[in-house]
């Protein structure tokens, strides 16, 4: 079995989205779901890269698109749960209700 590097890439790349697809699914820590969806960012990040031989410039644009968002959302994510965690001295996902209606 001969492998180029795309192909390793690729696979690569959606063995990390599976890894963190099913930490999000699994895990109840907010910190770990939350490292899990930037895994996902970055897997899709590998994959535009590597789609970057064919689609030209534009995937990469992409990436520092997606990048961009992944250093929003870091931010923002990581506000959020310490809010959560000065509220409820923890932050366990199943514990605390309080973005529902």
């Amino acid at each position: 079995m001969n492998l180029d590097i795309e192909s390793a890439s690729l696979i690569l790349s959606a063995f990390l989205f599976a890894v963190g697809t099913a930490g999000v699914l699994v895990r109840r820590n907010a910190i770990i779901v939350f490292m899990c969806v930037e895994l996902m960012l970055n897997a899709v990040n590998l994959s535009l890269i590597v789609f970057s031989r064919s689609l030209g410039l534009e995937a990469q644009v992409l990436v520092f698109f997606v990048m961009a968002v992944a250093a929003a959302e870091a931010a923002v994510g990581l506000a959020i749960i310490i809010a959560i965690f000065r509220h409820y001295e923890g932050v366990d996902v199943d514990r605390f209700n309080l973005l529902r209606w």
